[in-house]
């Protein structure tokens, strides 16, 4: 498993509403070896779907990769 390195500054480069979502953005990244961390305020499964925010999924990478990130993210080709 790809962990981003701990000495870096890790930011956020999208906000997925579940947790189904957020691992295929996570597969995505670490297809390009971005490595990534999935960061949730519920615990997992708990809400099926989003209300004010409850159940998103944040995805944060290493500072140093997240323009990358969002160019593959955001479907711009490859990095």
């Amino acid at each position: 498993m790809n962990r981003p390195d701990a000495g870096q500054k890790l930011v956020e480069v999208y906000r997925a509403r579940s947790e189904g979502e957020a691992l295929v953005i996570k597969s995505l990244l670490e297809g390009y070896d971005i490595p990534c961390l999935l960061k949730s305020n519920a615990a997992p499964s708990v809400h099926i779907f989003t209300i004010d925010g409850m159940g998103e999924v944040r995805v944060l990478v290493q500072e140093s990769m997240a323009d990358d990130a969002k160019k593959l993210i955001e479907g711009e080709g490859n990095v």
